[in-house]
Formats: structure tokens, sequence, C-alpha cells
């Protein structure tokens, strides 16, 4: 970092004289060293699909859960730091209660997304906190339809049709303009969003069956086995 940019750099409320904050930026690039995700819309749904990354042979792969249900017809994926994920889930999860018990059900999946988005942001603004270092993507059926939006450390959301978050990102997204169909199956998007991940790896890289989740207009959230996405891919 330049010298004259060290100063900027100390504390979350201060911007440096070009308008930026280099706490956000530096949870932005923890977000950039965790694990490729993506999020894809089709015909009658939405999809997440995850990579497992362990950091270790030893570790038990079904402990890596990338994938989080908030409720009965949302869920989300998130890349990060798993501890900042694990706080901003548990969030959501609360406010989609109180969203059910105020009005009966969960009416718009937007107005959940921006409240934890005001959560993300509020810790941009105070002394003595530190940004959440993680990005997520939620996914779901609300009366509007399949919706699928993504929230970074600043706080941003934004809806899109399909999308990425971590280490791959750009890749995935190269992949994913030139290939993505609107009116693609469930079956079809799984094959898309996987190849979409296998073009994030880095060649000689071992491939390792991704999680996959769906949410579908007439059935709840769903986690797919191992054997039914390897059947789905072949």
């Amino acid at each position: 970092m330049q010298q004259g940019q060290m100063a900027y750099d100390r504390a979350i409320t201060v911007f440096s004289p070009d308008g930026r904050l280099f706490q956000v930026e530096y949870a932005r690039e923890a977000v950039k060293r965790g694990s490729t995700a993506l999020g894809i819309k089709f015909k009658d749904g939405v999809l997440l699909i995850s990579e497992k990354r362990p950091r270790s042979k030893l570790m038990e792969q079904n402990s890596l859960e990338k994938i989080q249900l908030i409720d009965d017809f949302v869920g989300c994926v998130t890349s990060g730091l798993g501890a900042d994920a694990r706080v901003l889930i548990d969030f959501a999860r609360i406010v989609t209660q109180q969203e059910k018990v105020s009005y009966g059900s969960l009416v718009n999946i937007e107005n959940l997304v921006k409240k934890v988005a005001d959560q993300m942001q509020q810790y941009t603004q105070y002394g003595g906190v530190r940004p959440y270092g993680v990005s997520i993507i939620f996914a779901g059926i609300d009366q509007v339809g399949a919706r699928l939006f993504d929230s970074d450390p600043s706080g941003v959301i934004n809806e899109y049709k399909a999308t990425a978050i971590g280490a791959g990102r750009d890749q995935v997204l190269n992949y994913l303009e030139k290939e993505y169909k609107e009116d693609a199956d469930e079956k079809t998007a799984i094959g898309i969003g996987i190849a979409a991940l296998k073009s994030s790896m880095e060649e000689g890289a071992e491939y390792k069956t991704p999680e996959v989740a769906s949410i579908r207009s007439d059935s709840t959230f769903k986690i797919f086995t191992k054997e039914e996405i390897e059947k789905l891919v072949k």
C-alpha cells in the first residue's frame, strides 16, 4: 500500500481522499478468498450451487455446509468468513420468523435481504467494529416468483437471473453470460451451474461433487444428495 494511504487504513469511518473505505475493500478481498458459489434461476424455481473446499484431508466432508436453509421457501449460500456468515444467517432466520408472525408468511424476499444488508451496512459506519467479511446469495420463491439476490460486505444488494461469489466469481460469470438460458428446466440449470463451477477450477485441481439445493414453486427447499447430483450430471 502507498504511504499516503496508510492513514486511511486504520478506521472504518475514515474515507480516503479518493472516496474509498479500505476496510470494506479488505472485507471484499476476504470474500474473494472463499469458496466459489453461484445462484441460477430456472423455469420453475431457483438453484444454489457451491463447491466444497476442505482445509484439510482430515475434515469430514459432511461438516462443510455452505448452503443453508432460511425458511421453507428461502435458502442462501455464503463465501468468506464462516463465523460472520453464521451470525448473519441466524439474523436472517429471526427476521423471517418475525415477518411470518406479523403477516402470516414471508411476503417479499427482498424485504428480508434488505434487512440483512442493512445489518451489514451498519458495520461500515461505526468506530470499534469491522465489516462482515462475507457475501451471501439469497434464493427463494415469494409472491413475485423466483428471486435471486446477492449482498456484499458494504451492504449493497442486487437482484439477478444468475450470479456468483467467491474465488472463481469472474470465471463463473463469464461462463453464465454465454450459456445461461431463462427457460431451462431444473436438470438443465444444474448442468449449466456445475459446468460454470468447473470453469473456475484451476487446471489439474481435483473435482469434488458440489453442494446443490433447489427451491421450486411447487416444493420447498431441498438439498440434493451426492448420488442425485452425480446422476443428474451424467
